[in-house]
């Protein structure tokens, strides 16, 4: 069962002190080993609310330690959804999040949704504007050319206008909007213009945005991977290593690369710790620096 670190306590008593609206849902944001699965939990039992999912690794059914899932004493405690229940072979996006937390919603909508996935978050009090399907051959020759030359040949042959709106440093956000493109012949930001009103408008929730001491955080970061390597990280790695395609969207959950790696005698256990940890640290400094430029009207939970 996750144990609430005395920080989170303090921040506990604090929410508390002005109760969220129970009827309204809450959604919390944080970086990764930031304790907001502990957070969500502990408000939970103290309202009586249900929790969502908002995390787009932790969904996977092989990644329970990696992802750091809540565990079944936590599940036990109150109910828990979108959890471990998509399979490797699954297709999985923003666009079926939505929808899958949109049916738990029609029945808890006071749940706690919580994550770190902020591009969730942003489709839930924003919108997401329905792209169809990418076909497969589409989707395998993206692969193949950004395994032999990298996302820059991709960022080329994008449109200006989604040139300008995208994350250039980021590969996969890259290639997916190559897919749309080549898939639509129509533009990812064109696609977005379209963009419907918002399952959860932001004025009908309670949104909070944890921002950890980064010290504190690190150091959590360090023990966790740690205690996840004692726990059988190691294990559910070398349980994928026969299906292992590092562009699927599972593939990107934190140490498990590195840990590939020393599987495929690349490196050392050791190395891969280091680099797994190093990996997460610098995750956790994306996710801070994305909370804080696209959620400045959450409310901060300082720790």
């Amino acid at each position: 069962m996750a144990k609430i670190p005395d920080p989170l306590a303090l921040t506990l008593d604090r929410v508390l002190e002005n109760p969220p609206d129970m009827a309204h849902p809450v959604l919390l944001a944080g970086p990764t080993a930031s304790g907001k699965s502990a957070l969500a939990l502990a408000l939970a039992r103290a309202q009586g609310r249900v929790i969502v999912n908002a995390d787009a690794l932790q969904v996977y059914d092989m990644w329970r330690i990696l992802s750091a899932r809540p565990d079944a004493d936590d599940c036990a405690q109150v109910p828990h959804y979108l959890y471990g229940t998509v399979t490797r072979g699954q297709d999985w996006s923003v666009g079926h999040w939505l929808r899958a937390a949109a049916k738990v919603l029609e029945h808890h909508r006071n749940a706690i949704i919580v994550g770190g996935t902020g591009l969730y978050f942003r489709a839930l009090t924003e919108g997401l504007v329905e792209i169809p399907p990418i076909p497969t051959h589409i989707r395998r020759q993206a692969d193949m050319l950004r395994d032999s030359q990298g996302a820059e040949v991709l960022l080329h042959q994008l449109d200006p206008q989604t040139r300008t709106q995208i994350d250039m440093a980021n590969p996969a956000r890259v290639q997916r909007a190559w897919e749309v493109l080549q898939a639509t012949g129509t533009g990812l930001a064109a696609w977005q213009a379209q963009t419907p009103p918002p399952l959860l408008p932001l004025s009908q929730t309670t949104a909070l945005v944890m921002r950890p001491d980064v010290d504190w955080l690190n150091e959590r970061i360090d023990s966790r991977f740690a205690t996840m390597m004692e726990q059988g990280a190691l294990q559910e790695a070398r349980d994928v290593l026969p299906y292992w395609s590092p562009h699927a969207p599972w593939a990107k959950a934190i140490g498990a690369p590195e840990l590939i790696a020393h599987l495929q005698d690349q490196i050392s256990l050791s190395q891969a710790q280091e680099a797994a940890t190093l990996a997460t640290r610098q995750y956790a400094k994306r996710q801070r620096t994305w909370f804080r430029n696209r959620m400045k009207s959450w409310t901060v939970l300082d720790q």
